[in-house]
């Protein structure tokens, strides 16, 4: 008979996704405290940093972020107590178009996507039951706003590690952001099984809070490689829309989440995106005429947020190919309607 502590069969990943992690990723912890202050120095050598990591694999750490460590701890214990509410309420899915979203499966992730100002944490036909997370829209409302300037001045010191000579927030700012709370259970058999399957981002940019339990990892130099956390730091990596808006010099890493067998891990993300609407193409300082004379020509054609966003959506897994199978799916000729 099979023991129950097994986990079910079509929830075992293949063999050849199964790689062991064996190294930590050789990503920097960066100090926004001086650039956040405006100190010249301290902005240099954290650009610096963050080069250096984004032009391999698009990963880095922050401390002295600015952000209020009991938000975040506030955030978590929302998180904590959605998971905590029945099965029979947290893992049915919410009407189309409701503000609450989520799946469960074994060994993998509960994601809940949080509600608009205004809107509440559960449809109106769920009362929520006690004790219910009465301040979660709130903490929320907060946490993304927090986790928003935080992204759009990293945005800023993206672009002083680039040289760009202007700004991407206004770009960037009242785009349609969203944010994710992943819950991984203890999982049975952990070489078997994924937290989350290895993807990349196809945002702006992700700046996630993991707890200390560690799970997440990065395929660079042909191998999975683990982002070890650190107490306090908050993790950013880059995506494939800031991969863009770099001409590829900055890198959109693969990455995936591993399941623990002892202790459940729990993460939010934070993905920075722009709206819909928005025309994105990379500055003239990275395109220009001088840039194109020394061989640096444009990789990507201009798209919208919304047309990347449908291709990785309806067509397209988000892997290291995407931005190359999106350019090859917006100039390939469309039939007329």
């Amino acid at each position: 008979m099979q023991k129950k502590n097994k986990i079910p069969r079509e929830f075992i990943w293949p063999s050849s996704e199964r790689l062991q992690t064996l190294d930590e990723l050789a990503a920097p912890v960066v100090d926004l405290g001086g650039f956040l202050s405006g100190d010249e120095e301290s902005t240099l050598r954290a650009a610096g940093l963050v080069a250096a990591a984004c032009k391999v694999h698009g990963f880095f750490q922050v401390t002295n972020h600015g952000v209020d460590l009991t938000l975040i701890a506030a955030a978590v214990d929302c998180l904590d107590a959605f998971f905590r509410l029945p099965s029979a309420i947290s893992s049915e899915p919410a009407a189309p178009r409701q503000p609450l979203w989520l799946r469960r499966r074994p060994c993998a992730p509960l994601l809940l996507q949080p509600p608009l100002e205004g809107d509440p944490l559960l449809p109106p036909s769920t009362p929520p039951p006690s004790p219910a997370p009465a301040t979660t829209p709130w903490v929320y409302q907060r946490y993304c706003e927090a986790m928003e300037e935080l992204s759009l001045a990293i945005m800023d010191l993206l672009g002083v590690s680039l040289g760009w000579g202007g700004t991407l927030q206004e770009r960037l700012r009242a785009g349609s952001s969203i944010m994710r709370c992943n819950y991984y259970p203890a999982c049975p058999e952990p070489e078997l099984a994924m937290g989350t399957g290895p993807h990349c981002d196809p945002t702006a940019m992700t700046v996630l809070h993991q707890d200390l339990v560690g799970g997440l990892e990065v395929f660079s130099g042909g191998r999975w490689r683990a982002v070890n956390p650190v107490s306090g730091a908050l993790v950013v990596n880059i995506g494939d829309t800031f991969m863009a808006l770099s001409n590829g010099r900055y890198k959109s890493c693969l990455h995936r989440a591993v399941v623990n067998r002892n202790q459940e891990r729990r993460s939010i993300a934070f993905f920075l995106c722009p709206r819909d609407d928005e025309l994105l193409r990379p500055p003239e300082d990275l395109v220009g005429d001088g840039a194109a004379a020394a061989g640096d020509r444009r990789k990507y054609p201009d798209f919208t947020w919304s047309e990347l966003k449908e291709f990785t959506q309806k067509h397209y897994r988000a892997d290291t190919k995407t931005l190359q199978s999106f350019s090859e799916w917006l100039l390939r000729p469309r039939r007329s309607s």
